[in-house]
């Protein structure tokens, strides 16, 4: 069976990404609440692929960068960019919450826009660390 990567999912409530290797094999990468990072892990790749259960669904890559900003700005503290973006974000989530209305459309462009944003820049912060960089930001997490 081939598959077309890469490919995009939840995993019980945690997003997962399944890419070629160079050798043609498949390996999959699962978000850390903890770290805000991608472990590299093979472990869930044939129950995202043979053995779909409720809590395993494929999404588009779209829906994986939402769902993966999602997690990172409820579960993870600390300051810099990123962090400021998620608070702005909350803010109209909190503004139309006070207002007794739900999101209107340009706000959803907008939080689709800056977890967008979000999204890029943890690439960037982790691209910089796998090359050897310090951390430009630390990060909490609300897990114990």
């Amino acid at each position: 069976m081939a598959i077309e990567t890469p490919s995009y999912f939840v995993y019980y409530n945690r997003t997962y990404r399944i890419d070629s290797t160079p050798d043609g094999g498949l390996t999959g990468y699962l978000l850390d609440l903890e770290t805000g990072e991608f472990e590299q892990t093979a472990e869930p790749i044939d129950d995202v692929l043979f053995n779909r259960k409720p809590e395993i669904r494929s999404v588009d890559e779209a829906r994986f960068i939402d769902e993966t900003e999602q997690a990172r700005s409820y579960y993870l503290r600390g300051d810099g960019p990123v962090f400021a973006l998620y608070d702005t974000i909350n803010g109209l989530y909190d503004q139309a919450k006070a207002e007794g209305r739900r999101i209107s459309a340009e706000e959803k462009a907008l939080i689709k826009s800056l977890r967008h944003k979000t999204y890029q820049l943890w690439e960037d912060e982790l691209a910089r660390r796998a090359a050897g960089e310090p951390p430009s930001f630390p990060v909490k997490t609300i897990l114990g």
